[in-house]
């Protein structure tokens, strides 16, 4: 009997409570299920490899050595009554792009997978699957905006548009965002601060920064970026 098999119940139990599966247990997968795990959401985890899974017993919820290209074996994993599944299956698309049609056929309702190239997320894509992320191509693109910046982090919220933390330029240093004219002047919104000695807060109309002040600005990426480079 497949050792998999004894796992059934207790991923049935994962399941019904706020839980994700996350199927490819690489880097990526495994930065994701402890993410996940430290935020408070149970995981079970599976991957093909015994090595992987036997290093993360003990760290995940529930994690099972078992091959996903396999109808009967997801049904028996309970895969099917999860809410969210993630296939972070990278170093073999042909398991990727089988795993979620699988997943698709079990009608999970939400559905994210891994694409290493466009070519791959074009196929996840056509297949329907919910969400198609690039954690490479997303990363490069991010360290590439702070390496040309001076952001001190970066998050592109779409195409275009962007959230970055930076330092408050001396120009609006003892005086209110609304004298500051910061969307006027600049396009950008500052969302939030955070004093040198102190938490974030919300930014108000009224909010006066000072020297080693950090913002969260929004707006579109050019203008952010060009924002993040006053001083």
């Amino acid at each position: 009997m497949p050792k998999f098999l004894s796992f059934g119940q207790d991923a049935k139990r994962i399941a019904e409570a706020d839980s994700v599966a996350v199927i490819g247990l690489g880097r990526f997968g495994t930065s994701l299920a402890l993410e996940l795990m430290a935020s408070g959401t149970e995981v079970l985890g599976i991957d093909a490899e015994e090595d992987i899974v036997q290093a993360l017993n003990g760290q995940l919820t529930q994690v099972v050595r078992a091959d996903s290209t396999r109808l009967e074996v997801l049904e028996q994993l309970a895969i099917g009554e999860f809410d969210r599944v993630v296939v972070s299956i990278g170093s073999d698309i042909t398991a990727s792009i089988l795993t979620a049609a699988l997943l698709l056929q079990l009608k999970v309702p939400v559905v994210w997978a891994k694409a290493v190239d466009e070519r791959h997320g074009a196929v996840l894509e056509q297949l329907g699957i919910h969400k198609v992320v690039y954690p490479e191509k997303d990363m490069g693109r991010r360290v590439a905006h702070l390496v040309r910046g001076a952001a001190t982090d970066y998050l592109e919220i779409d195409k275009g548009y962007a959230i970055v933390k930076t330092v408050a330029p001396h120009q609006l240093h003892g005086i209110t965002l609304t004298e500051g004219a910061v969307r006027g002047t600049h396009g950008v919104t500052i969302a939030a601060y955070r004093p040198a000695l102190g938490d974030w807060r919300n930014a108000q109309a009224d909010t006066i920064l000072s020297e080693g002040d950090t913002v969260l600005v929004v707006g579109p990426t050019d203008r952010v970026e060009k924002f993040a480079q006053l001083r």
